[in-house]
């Protein structure tokens, strides 16, 4: 929480000064009664303990001062608020290293179902793309909220040779060129790349985040794998590490982030946030209201139950 007049927050020195002033007042009185000697006559002038009545007329003239001078500053809130249109395009990884099954079941089942649960889950305004890539890239959905057309896509996704990794955000960057509006205005938009390896055929990563950063496309990449991870070409056991630096580079020099994801619960997890930071937007929502209630209601439970109790107005 901020304040849009956050010097009038001095005002909380008021309950401040209430509280020290009961404190004190409690104090004398004690003093004070010494010089009786009859107790009962001690005890009906200052009870030996504070009822809880006490406590919550005071309580309440406390929190109702304190919240009023909080009100007072203008406080606001930061709060997702959706956008109302939001295209990602998902750039997967079909290479043969997907195959791997250091992530079980293996790479490739592991990231169809993230995809498929994020597809699911994902916010009514958000549209989703889909290309894969493997030593080319393919575009296989364009942007949709159609959820079925994207599972089924997902579920048919193959493995290739090869990885081209820029060839994947340029490919993707067309698709999202599709959503832009007459004037060539593209929506809130980014891309999302998971793949466990680096570049081996295409365009560079470093050309295709060039191009992305152009057009003010940010780029999410995942490294999804483990560093154990190891397939069968030809009969023969190869180790296919994930590769991470650069997809690194690609998500720093484009504004986007990069993950790692050593499991599918991971994977879900960093799709999810990834769809909240693209499909949301933050904005400031002002509660002054929230606290002026706050105020309003306690300033009100002290009074009655101060009348209620004790049938008059004290503390």
């Amino acid at each position: 929480m901020s304040f849009a007049a956050p010097e009038r927050l001095v005002l909380l020195a008021v309950p401040a000064a209430v509280i020290v002033g009961w404190v004190v007042l409690r104090a004398r009185q004690t003093r004070f009664v010494v010089r009786f000697t009859d107790l009962e006559t001690i005890d009906r002038v200052v009870p030996r303990r504070i009822g809880w009545r006490r406590l919550v007329t005071v309580g309440g003239l406390v929190v109702g001062l304190a919240s009023a001078s909080v009100a007072f500053a203008r406080p606001v809130v930061a709060v997702p608020v959706p956008q109302e249109r939001a295209t990602v395009i998902l750039a997967v990884d079909v290479s043969l290293s997907m195959g791997a099954k250091d992530v079980a079941p293996s790479r490739i089942e592991a990231a169809r179902d993230a995809v498929r649960r994020f597809a699911e889950l994902a916010p009514d305004n958000l549209r989703i793309g889909l290309v894969a890539f493997a030593g080319t890239a393919l575009p296989v959905v364009a942007p949709t909220d159609d959820r079925a057309t994207l599972v089924d896509a997902v579920e048919r996704l193959g493995l290739g040779q090869g990885t081209a990794v820029g060839e994947a955000i340029f490919t993707a960057l067309e698709q999202l060129r599709l959503e832009a509006d007459a004037n060539g205005v593209l929506p809130p938009s980014a891309l999302v790349v998971l793949s466990d390896g680096e570049t081996t055929v295409g365009r560079s990563e470093a050309e295709a985040a060039a191009a992305a950063r152009r057009i003010g496309v940010p780029v999410y990449t995942i490294a999804f794998g483990t560093p154990a991870g190891t397939v069968y070409v030809q009969d023969r056991l190869v180790p296919v590490p994930v590769d991470q630096g650069s997809l690194r580079q690609v998500a720093e020099e484009t504004g986007g982030a990069f993950f790692t994801a050593a499991s599918e619960r991971d994977l879900r997890a960093v799709l999810d946030t990834v769809g909240s930071q693209i499909a949301f937007v933050t904005e400031e929502r002002d509660v002054t209201d929230w606290f002026a209630l706050a105020a309003a209601l306690a300033v009100a439970v002290a009074a009655g139950g101060s009348l209620l109790w004790f049938g008059r107005l004290e503390a």
